[in-house]
């Protein structure tokens, strides 16, 4: 705790002294770029890696950055999509999944989570997911096992999202497009799915391709 004491009073004298602009400006109101739904391990930081402000991204973090589709009850992640799409008119959703996860890691090994019921319980989101590996890639084991299923849960929770009518409208009218991305911790890349290829492509500065 006394790393992030020592944090906050860096950030009040140091960096909120030599913005203060910007935040009072934040004070006023936000206009993010893009709604970001990603995980909620502590190794992925979205204004980091996308070299983004304060105010510039609508984050919703969880694990296995999963979004429970329509219908499910008290459903946080629906709540916070539809205001991003709704109040706050954002054109863009980024499902962003990563190397290494640890909830992806718990979908494919459930004895695990033997003392873990919540997350046992919340990972049925991502049974689409579960299904998919099993019968299409029991040929991979180990890392390249681990990585795939985190590719293929950040498909299907852009089908969940798909299923939000606050997101449906949008994508029927052509306000919002959806994207596909996948961080790579030991790298550094991050890679975006080409709906056109049917797979993922690494993401550069002329990376836009969204998922239809």
């Amino acid at each position: 705790m006394q790393k992030l004491i020592e944090g906050l009073h860096h950030f009040r004298t140091e960096v909120f002294s030599s913005r203060r602009e910007l935040f009072e400006r934040l004070a006023q109101g936000q206009k993010p770029l893009a709604c970001f739904i990603t995980c909620s391990d502590s190794r992925i930081n979205p204004n980091l890696i996308t070299n983004t402000e304060p105010g510039e991204l609508f984050i919703v973090r969880n694990a296995g950055n999963l979004v429970p589709p329509h219908g499910t009850a008290n459903n946080g992640e629906a709540a916070a999509v539809e205001f991003a799409v709704v109040g706050l008119g954002v054109k863009d959703i980024i499902v962003c999944g990563h190397s290494h996860c640890g909830a992806m890691n718990g979908l494919l090994h459930p004895e695990k989570l033997g003392e873990m019921p919540s997350v046992r319980e919340w990972l049925k989101h991502a049974e689409a997911t579960g299904r998919i590996i099993r019968e299409n890639y029991q040929h991979l084991e180990g890392n390249a096992l681990l990585t795939a299923t985190a590719e293929e849960n950040v498909l299907v929770q852009l089908e969940h999202l798909r299923t939000l009518p606050a997101v449906a409208a949008r994508l029927a009218r052509g306000e919002l497009k959806l994207h596909a991305w996948m961080y790579k911790i030991e790298t550094g890349e991050v890679f975006e799915y080409d709906a056109a290829q049917k797979q993922y492509v690494l993401c550069g500065a002329s990376c836009t391709p969204a998922v239809s």
